[in-house]
């Protein structure tokens, strides 16, 4: 008897494969989804580029302020943008990796889901709501804080006096920024600290280790380039903030660092809320001009934070 030769199976790359009417519709969809988000990032970049000319070459006393050129306008408050964030990642980081420690690690699992469930739920709050209690609440509460921090360490430039008597200072609207942070950044952590390898914890625990050690050892290591990504998604959160930190600080034209004073620099994004409905002719496209350097420092701030996670992922313990 002579053997009987098997039909080859086709393969997807084969003339003979057939493709399904599903799979071409999906692949089609998927297709266009990213080139449309490409597009309307190349069109928003377009009509900031396109509308800030005016304001890039304007002369002196055609921008607001009495500013004698667009940088020296834009300037403060890229410092203030800048400024403002970072004191709200100092605040916000130790507490988002503390808490999503506590209800990955920690917390029984009822208290885990009832704390899971309160963080998330401040993602759900209008910013206006955070800038109203930190104006009627939060910079009336700590604003006696401010004077014994300027008894105690005003020697100390940033904690230099006079101290606002209003409590509207930097650093109040970075604790509101901090706040506002809180909710993206634990629940990003809080999902790569549960999804760290079991075994590698068991084995830790096994060998001796404390359950801190552990996590040193097991949880850290395999979630650092999460955690990166999450102090990111912060920042990105606190640079485009606007309303609350409208509401909450005391701004003015300035640079410096001082966090007690009421001499704040701005944001970008508050002076664009603050200053649109009144801006004519070159004013107006001074403030879109702004927002196209606020654009592009968000850009730098996504393009860094993708570069370190891809620095860190071959030591990530993800692989």
């Amino acid at each position: 008897m002579t053997a009987t030769a098997e039909r080859p199976t086709p393969t997807p790359g084969s003339p003979r494969a057939v493709v399904r009417l599903g799979d071409r519709v999906f692949s089609l969809a998927t297709v266009i989804s990213g080139s449309l988000i490409l597009a309307v990032l190349v069109a928003v970049a377009a009509f900031l580029v396109v509308q800030s000319l005016p304001a890039l070459f304007a002369t002196k006393g055609q921008i607001p302020n009495q500013a004698t050129s667009f940088w020296s306008y834009v300037g403060p408050l890229v410092f203030g943008t800048v400024w403002a964030a970072i004191l709200a990642l100092i605040i916000a980081t130790p507490l988002s990796l503390g808490i999503a420690l506590f209800i990955s690690h920690y917390a029984p699992r009822r208290i885990a889901a009832v704390l899971g469930y309160i963080i998330d739920l401040l993602a759900a709050v209008p910013s206006v709501v955070f800038g109203l209690w930190g104006v009627l609440v939060l910079a009336p509460f700590i604003q006696p804080f401010y004077n014994t921090l300027v008894d105690k360490l005003g020697w100390i430039p940033l904690f230099a006096g006079p101290v606002s008597g209003t409590g509207k200072t930097i650093l109040t609207a970075a604790i509101v920024l901090a706040v506002m942070c809180l909710p993206i950044m634990t629940a990003v952590m809080r999902e790569i600290f549960l999804q760290a390898p079991v075994l590698h914890e068991e084995a830790a625990l096994a060998l001796g280790a404390t359950r801190f050690e552990m996590i040193q050892m097991a949880v850290l290591p395999f979630a650092r380039s999460g955690i990166v990504s999450a102090v990111m998604l912060g920042l990105g959160r606190a640079l485009g903030e606007t309303l609350a930190i409208a509401i909450v600080l005391s701004p003015a034209t300035v640079i410096n660092v001082f966090l007690l004073t009421s001499q704040n620099p701005n944001t970008i994004a508050a002076n664009i809320a603050l200053q649109f409905n009144e801006a004519q002719g070159v004013g107006l496209n001074t403030l879109i001009a702004s927002g196209l350097i606020l654009f592009v420092i968000t850009l730098l701030v996504n393009m860094a934070a993708r570069f370190v996670v891809n620095r860190r992922k071959a030591f990530s313990g993800a692989n």
